[in-house]
């Protein structure tokens, strides 16, 4: 899945799933290497890509992309050691699986209204508990961190709810300070997916969306994006339904993660229309985004937050996402070793 640069799906499977356990598509990885895995559920198969470092891993952090994105977001083939999310992980000494969805990049492809966030967590689940047996035939992590961005930050904070099985939680793209007239801005460039040059023909039904061309340029990158990354975005963007949001949304509402146990890592880049509130006040820097998010969470996530400047909603794609990789890191170290 790794080195496919055109997914062609969306999202998460039913709430009901009975999923299975995982099974591998490849041989054992070694050290340095990646590997296809795949994760089989009633509705078809989530594809993932399982990566090693260079040296012994104790600890797995699970990439998980959110609409309109899929694996290609953690997995960016343009100048990679700038804008390659999980290579920078796998350098960093922790071992990644980056997951499409259902529906989404290399996984199946089910009907669109049957896509929900609260299955999408339940695959979290089933991917966590299988890192921890032994994916692959690998030796089983000790520690294992989810990371989520917009969509799936909130079937994060789901799973970690829900199981609490896990040894920490990134939120990017994520607030409890929605803007919900950005919120609608974006829904009003969506457009069935059968209508876009780059999927029509390809068996979509009429309730899969994607973003309009050109329309994400307002919405996902902040200031001065380099326009390769840009054009490489477009290319590579995904489709997704908007049954997926509704209980999504329901992640933002004070209330929930009052329930996590977990360390929890807060990323949103500082001109992030949709997360960051009117004006961006919530996004002023890492202290202000700190206090304003800090009622939200319980003592025992020691909540540590992080404003990425001149950032939009797509933090890996931000010219300067290097320095988020840098406090992604560093937290990783005080939360898994």
């Amino acid at each position: 899945m790794h080195t496919k640069f055109r997914a062609l799906a969306v999202s998460a499977a039913a709430t009901l799933l009975c999923f299975t356990p995982a099974v591998a598509q490849a041989d054992n990885a070694t050290p340095g290497a990646c590997q296809d895995v795949s994760f089989p559920v009633s509705q078809g198969t989530l594809a993932g890509t399982l990566c090693l470092p260079d040296g012994p891993a104790t600890a797995v952090m699970i990439l998980m992309s959110g609409s309109n994105y899929n694996h290609v977001y953690w997995d960016f083939p343009y100048e990679p050691d700038t804008y390659n999310f999980r290579q920078a992980m796998n350098k960093a000494g922790y071992a990644t699986l980056v997951a499409d969805r259902l529906g989404n990049g290399s996984s199946s492809r089910p009907p669109s209204l049957s896509l929900t966030a609260t299955a999408t967590a339940d695959a979290l689940h089933v991917m966590v508990q299988s890192l921890r047996a032994g994916l692959a035939g690998n030796t089983p992590f000790a520690k294992v961190v989810t990371v989520g961005h917009s969509l799936t930050s909130s079937t994060s904070i789901m799973e970690a709810i829900g199981h609490h099985d896990v040894d920490g939680v990134l939120l990017t793209g994520y607030s409890h300070v929605l803007s919900v007239p950005d919120v609608l801005g974006v829904i009003s460039s969506y457009y069935p997916a059968a209508d876009d040059p780059g999927f029509a023909g390809r068996g979509y039904d009429s309730t899969y969306l994607v973003t309009r061309p050109g329309a994400r340029a307002a919405d996902f990158y902040g200031l001065n994006p380099d326009p390769r990354v840009v054009a490489l975005d477009e290319a590579t963007k995904e489709t997704f339904s908007l049954t997926e949001y509704p209980d999504g949304l329901l992640a933002t509402l004070p209330g929930e993660t009052s329930l996590m146990t977990a360390p929890v890592l807060l990323v949103d880049g500082s001109h992030d229309r949709m997360v960051c509130g009117a004006g961006f006040a919530a996004c002023a820097d890492s202290a202000t985004l700190q206090a304003t998010e800090s009622p939200f969470f319980p003592p025992a996530t020691r909540l540590r937050t992080y404003v990425l400047p001149d950032s939009g909603h797509a933090i890996n794609l931000a010219p300067n996402t290097r320095d988020y990789h840098a406090v992604v890191i560093d937290w990783m170290k005080s939360v898994v070793g």
